[in-house]
């Protein structure tokens, strides 16, 4: 056995990250999946804002234009899984590159469609090409760095998700109004593929090295399903991650409309509250894995540290029911900021599945573990729609996404076990 294989198949319960590489290096990688993150939300809520323009030139009518706007979704949730089983099995290099690539013409030509069934092809191998970011990227992370220092790397690179919709409430419109719907896709996606050029020079020639080993060799999609089903570890990380994202995803659907109906803000006033909200969102993700990263280099327990953090952050999501309660306007955004101070519990959701993971598997179950988190995507904005025709207000609606949240303290406390090594 080669020695990078042999750290790769010690790394279970270590302490030390797989590739020794310079530290400058490494946090240029780090910056490289973080701008990938912030491209990939960017790409992904274009068609959000060119909705109107897209709509008047197609002759879209609502019930087509709501299958537009799912139809990402399809093929990025069902990829999930396969994606990270080909994360744990492929080269990296050249994994993410392709699929980087593959989203980014996907976006671009959608500035060429003519018909809605051309529009919707591209928004699903848009869905397939950016399902690589996540498991890739937290697979990336688990090679570079020790356990103990994961959290502000993991943080600093799911923050770009964030920074993706702030960028985007300014960037797109901007764009929109000055070029037109079509060479604004054309712009944006053909435009990102100079990312490419970074990611060939800069990503490490030693990472591009299959980490599967004869004793190590990730096992076929249909064995870890049913090896899936027996881990309490990942069944508790698929439920808390779930109880998350459908937070998150209440913020994303139907935060600007509660602000524009509700508070009588303008679009334009209602696009920066909300966007400072997912700024701080994401500035608190590599904030709260910095703050653990401390606390346990100082000698702070690991599991108790990284959980505490997030029962903090998701204590946070009982700051968006005051919101909604409360009449003054100024008062209501305030505590809508923080609301978003949730994101603190990010960087620490993803450093316990790294913990659990067996080396191995980091990027399937990394996977499977957003695969549950985009079922509170569909979730989620159906089921406020749902109760604001059935009660008439948005309050049992944001509740509803303050106590589903806090629900998965239990997954992580009473499922998720002592992160010391992975354990099925």
């Amino acid at each position: 056995m080669d020695p990078v294989a042999n750290a790769v198949a010690k790394l279970a319960g270590s302490d030390t990250a797989v590739f020794e590489v310079p530290s400058k290096r490494r946090w240029t990688v780090v910056g490289l999946l973080f701008a990938a993150s912030l491209i990939n939300y960017l790409d992904r809520s274009t068609i959000s804002f060119a909705l109107p323009l897209i709509s008047h030139d197609l002759d879209l009518l609502p019930a087509t234009k709501g299958l537009l706007l799912s139809s990402f979704f399809w093929s990025y949730s069902l990829m999930q899984i396969p994606i990270g089983w080909c994360v744990d099995r492929f080269n990296l290099y050249w994994l993410y590159a392709g699929m980087f690539a593959l989203w980014c013409v996907a976006q671009g030509l959608t500035g060429l469609a003519g018909s809605l069934a051309v529009l919707i092809g591209f928004r699903i191998i848009l869905g397939i090409g950016e399902s690589i970011y996540l498991p890739a990227g937290t697979k990336i992370v688990t090679m570079l760095f020790a356990r103990k220092e994961r959290g502000l790397p993991s943080g600093v690179f799911g923050c770009g998700v964030r920074m993706g919709l702030v960028l985007g409430g300014i960037l797109v419109p901007w764009l929109l109004v000055r070029y037109g719907w079509r060479q604004s896709f054309l712009i944006l996606g053909f435009g990102a593929l100079l990312w490419l050029i970074p990611w060939f020079l800069i990503f490490s020639s030693r990472l591009r090295t299959d980490t599967g080993t004869n004793e190590t060799k990730p096992a076929a999609i249909g064995l870890y399903l049913r090896n899936a089903l027996a881990s309490r570890n990942l069944l508790g990380i698929c439920l808390g991650f779930f109880c998350f994202d459908y937070y998150w995803y209440v913020l994303v659907t139907w935060l600007p409309d509660y602000l524009v109906t509700v508070r009588h803000l303008s679009i334009l006033h209602a696009g920066f509250c909300a966007s400072a909200g997912f700024l701080i969102f994401g500035a608190g993700e590599a904030t709260g894995g910095w703050i653990a990263d401390r606390l346990i280099e100082r000698g702070w327990d690991e599991t108790r540290t990284r959980k505490g953090v997030i029962t903090i952050a998701f204590l946070c999501g009982l700051f968006l029911i005051a919101a909604i309660r409360v009449s003054d306007v100024r008062l209501a955004v305030g505590f809508l900021m923080g609301a978003c101070l949730v994101g603190l519990a990010t960087a620490n959701l993803l450093v316990i599945l790294q913990c659990c993971a067996p080396p191995e598997d980091v990027g399937i179950w990394t996977g499977t573990e957003n695969f549950a988190g985009n079922l509170a995507g569909v979730i989620a904005p159906l089921a406020i729609g749902l109760l604001i025709k059935w009660s008439g207000s948005y309050v049992p609606g944001f509740a509803l996404g303050s106590i589903v949240l806090l629900a998965g303290l239990f997954a992580y406390w009473l499922i998720v076990g002592k992160l010391s090594s992975p354990v099925a």
